[in-house]
């Protein structure tokens, strides 16, 4: 897109250029042109002026008195008198040029000069008008190279915005850019994100209710339908084992439909390599915390995998790391191991915490310690979640949030080989 921009600016500036050039050349050099044979006219006939006066008092033509009025170089002829033609000084040569006028008594008056300055001038002329087209044209290429800069960094970061937007990221971006367009493509951007965020993050409340009531319901119907089951009455106790059997498969079905709705959810969750992926991950957060003085340790051992969409995963650490730093304070700690059946990536910073009365509500929406949104903490658990991980406050104080993400299945790594358990032969 810069590009484009640059070269269609550039196409305009050096058009233009050409388009002013030409025509500017053209007249300077016309204007020496004339300006010079002007000048040759104008002495022709002030020389005839004089001679006319010589004429008219009867007295002998005297070139001597017209000698101030030759061109340096040049030379000065009479022809056409009855008393002979005159010439005084030498001539230019054969790359000359003259101007002439009549006189009174039917002569006429000539003034040739070099042609050389007349050249001289206008390659001077030629020169500066050259100059100022180039700078003219370089001029127009910084603006061009300033502006293709000025729209091309928003037009990006706009496209990054959108792509993170579609990844799960739905954190609000404060930044502008000044360009009306823009700036109305970003606020519809973030508003867009709010609605997902929110859109996310009632579907995962809906599920979890749907889940809890449908279970509650299942459970009393079964427990119910195991009393009836022993009834005395043989009819009773077939029809209740019937209906024990319908509920256990509507419980199946129910389970299958969950696991379904996660693994849409999940779709784009990969086999992620931590000890690779989260220093990339957390880099751009360092410059960060060092503008504050504060430094980011990360540890994570080799072949430590997690399943996960890198993506959300990113923007969730980025949420944690923000967090760490506007609230927290001292050096912020990431660390990556495995735990009992998930994998668990840590985030700890040395501040002083989350207070006690805020820690059992910091993931709600709207609530937060510090004057912020307090959105950032949902998302992240509902990106988490989308993944089938969670994302908890292990520890309140100091500050230790844990992200808990499934292992890899066999089949998501094709070309890993698993270790199986020995079998006797």
């Amino acid at each position: 897109m810069r590009r484009r921009i640059l070269q269609s600016t550039l196409l305009a500036v050096a058009v233009t250029g050409v388009a002013l050039g030409l025509p500017l050349g053209y007249t300077a050099l016309t204007v020496v042109h004339d300006v010079t044979h002007r000048d040759l006219a104008n002495r022709a006939r002030q020389i005839a002026a004089v001679l006319d006066s010589q004429l008219a008092e009867r007295r002998q033509i005297d070139m001597a008195a017209v000698d101030v009025l030759r061109p340096e170089g040049g030379q000065v002829r009479v022809t056409g008198l009855s008393s002979g033609d005159r010439t005084l000084g030498t001539s230019p040569g054969p790359d000359e040029m003259s101007e002439s006028v009549p006189m009174a008594q039917h002569g006429q008056v000539t003034v040739a000069a070099s042609a050389a300055p007349l050249r001289t001038d206008q390659l001077e002329v030629a020169g500066v008008v050259t100059l100022l087209v180039v700078l003219s044209v370089g001029i127009g290429a910084t603006v061009a190279t300033v502006t293709a800069r000025r729209l091309a960094e928003p037009l990006r970061h706009v496209a990054d915005r959108a792509a993170r937007l579609g990844a799960g990221d739905f954190r609000p971006d404060p930044r502008r850019y000044r360009i009306n367009e823009l700036d109305k493509l970003a606020e519809a951007l973030d508003t867009s994100a709010s609605a997902l965020a929110q859109l996310l993050q009632r579907e995962r409340e809906l599920i979890g209710d749907v889940s809890h009531q449908l279970r509650s319901r299942l459970t009393a119907m079964q427990l119910r339908l195991e009393s009836l089951a022993m009834h005395a009455e043989e009819a009773t106790a077939e029809d209740a084992n019937a209906a024990l059997e319908q509920s256990e498969r509507l419980s199946t079905v129910l389970d299958e439909l969950l696991a379904a709705a996660h693994a849409a959810r999940a779709v784009d969750a990969e086999p992620v390599d931590l000890a690779s992926q989260l220093p990339i991950m957390v880099q751009e957060w360092r410059a960060s915390l060092r503008q504050h003085g504060r430094a980011l340790r990360l540890r994570a051992p080799n072949g430590l995998l997690a399943r996960a969409t890198p993506s959300r995963l990113r923007e969730t650490l980025g949420v944690l790391l923000d967090n760490a730093l506007r609230h927290g304070g001292g050096t912020v700690h990431v660390s990556a191991r495995r735990g009992d059946a998930m994998i668990v990536v840590e985030v700890t910073d040395g501040g002083g915490g989350v207070p006690e009365d805020l820690a059992a509500h910091i993931f709600e929406r709207g609530v937060s310690g510090g004057g912020s949104t307090g959105v950032g903490l949902a998302l992240a658990r509902a990106l988490v979640e989308a993944d089938g991980g969670r994302l908890e406050l292990s520890v309140p104080r100091t500050a230790t949030f844990s992200i808990f993400l499934p292992v890899p299945r066999a089949d998501d790594v094709p070309d890993l080989r698993w270790p199986t358990e020995a079998s006797p032969r």
